[in-house]
Order: C-alpha cells, then sequence, then structure tokens
C-alpha cells in the first residue's frame, strides 16, 4: 500500500470551514476562537430574547439577555418584568442550554422576597420545565416557561 492510499483511507470526503463571530470565514479554528477586535461592541455578544413563566394562575414576563457565542449560553442581564410581586426584578446570572437557570433580585417596591431562582429542563416544544423560589430556594413552586410567540 503506498503512502497516498493509506493517507486517503481515513478521510471523509469533508472539509472544514471556519467562521468567527462575525460571521467571516477564516483558515484555522485557532482564529475563529481568537480573541474578539477591539473595535466590536458589547452589544455584538449579546441578544435578548422574553419568556413567559407559568406557574398556575401566575404569569411572569421575562426578558433575558444572554451571549450567543457561549453554550450553554451565558445569562447577562435582563428583568422579570412583570407577575410578581414587587416587579421589576434584575436577572443577575444565569443559563440557558439543555437547562435554565436564572437569578434575580428585586428593584421594585413591595414587601417581598429579595431574590428569586428559577430553574428547568428543555423539552419540546420550546419551553423550560422546572421550579422556582424565593431567597436561596428554587424547588418551592412548579412551572412552566416557554419562549413568547411575537416576543
Amino acid at each position: 500500500m503506498t503512502t497516498q492510499a493509506r493517507k486517503s483511507k481515513g478521510r471523509t470526503g469533508t472539509e472544514h470551514r471556519f467562521h468567527n463571530p462575525q460571521g467571516a470565514e477564516v483558515k484555522t479554528r485557532d482564529e475563529a476562537f481568537a480573541a474578539p477586535a477591539a473595535d466590536v461592541s458589547a452589544e455584538a455578544f449579546s441578544t435578548d430574547c422574553t419568556l413567559t413563566l407559568h406557574s398556575g394562575a401566575v404569569t411572569f414576563t421575562v426578558e433575558v439577555k444572554y451571549n450567543p457565542n457561549t453554550y450553554p449560553h451565558v445569562v447577562t442581564g435582563g428583568q422579570i418584568t412583570s407577575g410578581i410581586c414587587g416587579a421589576p426584578w434584575d436577572i443577575t446570572g444565569g443559563t440557558l442550554g439543555d437547562t435554565m437557570r436564572l437569578d434575580a433580585k428585586r428593584s421594585g417596591q413591595g414587601s417581598c422576597a429579595s431574590t428569586i431562582t428559577i430553574v428547568g429542563e428543555y423539552q419540546n416544544p420550546p419551553a423550560y420545565r422546572g421550579t422556582y423560589g424565593f431567597d436561596g430556594a428554587s424547588s418551592s413552586f412548579k412551572h412552566t416557561t416557554r419562549y413568547a410567540v411575537g416576543g
């Protein structure tokens, strides 16, 4: 067997193509994952989505900002804007992926708890099923959180 034959035997016939976060094709994997250029704004690393949390008769509107260049997506901010006492609540961190975790602190008025933690597992159609709780708890109440249509 020749050297050329051995080399081609292991090939699958597919060519690797790499793209940087801006979508431009680059030559190597290292270039694709290189640190971003200094002229790229922070907004380039953030996108948002609207989620609706349902827990019995209670519905929260949740506006999440996250980094789409990570997986699971790192939550970088957002707000729970309605449906919960003391709204709005500022989202302080979390992740969205196969599982969801959102941590928020109350920024509105009221005598409600000061923090909330929402956790869940992804399911189809696109939603998370899980629990949430206040002031350090995360399993006090059941919920289904879905992507808001038109949001």
